[in-house]
């Protein structure tokens, strides 16, 4: 029989859990605060909220294969409790800049950067110490739970954050997510695990190990395959996240407090795909769950547009958050699948340098396709490009469906 998801998980695990629980509430509120900061307070429409989805990403296009292989030469834990400390205090130059009358969108992109890179730090970080937190047939059962309070923080911090940005307006919501980063700061502090120290001999060469990381990716079997067509699974992201603000904000003309429950509905999903992750994949197999579930964001996408030709208002905002729900529903199922897929199968040296090769890789699609996607969506309607993320969602899943990964499975205690 698989084991329970989360059973007997180390305690370790569960202060580290906690901490992402908390940081995530927070990140989602601040998205969604600097979303409409960009849409409704500065005025900068489609082709804003395109360059603030590649400002978001744009440290993982230039720096991501460096930090990579530099986070795996040093002790994780450290590292995330400073890139926790200076994200939070990055967080309170938003407000400060607004109430002192500077901030423009220039600004604002350049403090998005520099944030963007404390998080690849801290990523590139939580992510290759959580190998070291559980054992490798437990991996999916905590990426189940941290799937799970991520799914939550994406219910609750939308709908949160909606009215959050009522009451106080979207620069000052961003300091909400300041104060979780500490409180994370101080959880990962108190998760104690041994780290191997770091090997006496000369110092390893930078060049050789970023080389070591992109070799096991794209030249590991069905990892390559995992690797490319998530690749083009981002561009469909791309695509959705440079306009869906500005869809659901001025195309529909949605209020504040909508706007947050339709991007709340996506948590909801996520945290039912979460739940299902692991009996769908003992029933199907890790490599076709995955399949089934970037046809699902497809659908969602499909419903999201269904709602522009809707009718009553109820109608349309029930195929809004259906739309999300989808999507976020495919999220929550297939990422413990691919992640613990991978951390599985990848020595623990490599751990960081793999997550952190394909996160760039994937995020380097979204800093160059998120502008263009908002560009196009000013000159052409935000309608098409929509549609376009559709189809491309659906060729990602028809590209894992002819490929090895197909049958990708995990290793499970039983």
């Amino acid at each position: 029989m698989a084991e329970i998801p989360g059973h007997a998980l180390p305690a370790a695990f569960r202060r580290f859990w906690a901490g992402e629980a908390i940081s995530d509430l927070g990140s989602w509120v601040t998205l969604l605060a600097l979303q409409a900061l960009v849409v409704t307070n500065l005025q900068a429409g489609a082709t804003g909220t395109g360059l603030l989805s590649a400002a978001r990403w744009l440290p993982y296009l230039t720096f991501g294969l460096v930090l990579g292989a530099l986070v795996d030469r040093r002790a994780r834990r450290p590292v995330m409790i400073s890139t926790d400390l200076v994200r939070a205090v990055l967080l309170l130059l938003i407000p400060l800049c607004w109430w002192v009358g500077v901030l423009s969108l220039p600004l604002l992109l350049v403090i998005v950067v520099v944030f963007a890179t404390a998080t690849l730090i801290n990523d590139s970080a939580s992510f290759a110490f959580l190998p070291r937190l559980v054992p490798p047939t437990q991996l999916q059962a905590a990426h189940v739970r941290i799937d799970g309070t991520g799914a939550v923080a994406e219910t609750a911090g939308p709908a949160a954050g909606g009215g959050l940005l009522g009451l106080v307006g979207a620069p000052v919501a961003v300091l909400a997510n300041s104060v979780t980063f500490l409180a994370s700061a101080v959880l990962v502090a108190l998760t104690k695990v041994d780290e191997p120290p770091r090997p006496d001999g000369p110092r390893p060469n930078l060049r050789a190990e970023i080389a070591a990381g992109l070799r096991w990716v794209y030249r590991t079997g069905s990892l390559r395959h995992l690797a490319v067509w998530t690749h083009l699974w981002f561009a469909a992201q791309a695509m959705l996240g440079a306009v869906l603000a500005v869809y659901l904000l001025s195309t529909m003309g949605l209020s504040y407090l909508w706007f947050g429950l339709v991007t709340a509905a996506s948590g909801v999903g996520g945290l039912g795909g979460a739940l299902l992750s692991l009996p769908l994949g003992l029933r199907l197999g890790s490599g076709r769950t995955v399949i089934v579930a970037h046809l699902l964001s497809a659908t969602g996408v499909v419903a999201l547009l269904a709602a522009a030709a809707a009718g009553p208002q109820p109608l349309v905002l029930t195929l809004l958050c259906l739309g999300q729900g989808l999507h976020g529903f495919a999220i929550g199922v297939s990422n413990s699948h691919e992640m613990a897929y991978r951390q599985q199968i990848t020595p623990d040296e490599l751990q960081a340098r793999t997550n952190t090769t394909m996160r760039s890789m994937n995020r380097a699609v979204v800093v160059l396709l998120a502008p263009v996607a908002g560009v196009l969506a000013e000159q052409v309607g935000v309608l098409p490009v929509l549609a376009a993320a559709a189809v491309v969602f659906t060729a990602a899943a028809l590209g894992l469906w002819f490929s090895p990964f197909r049958h990708a499975d995990l290793v499970r205690t039983g």
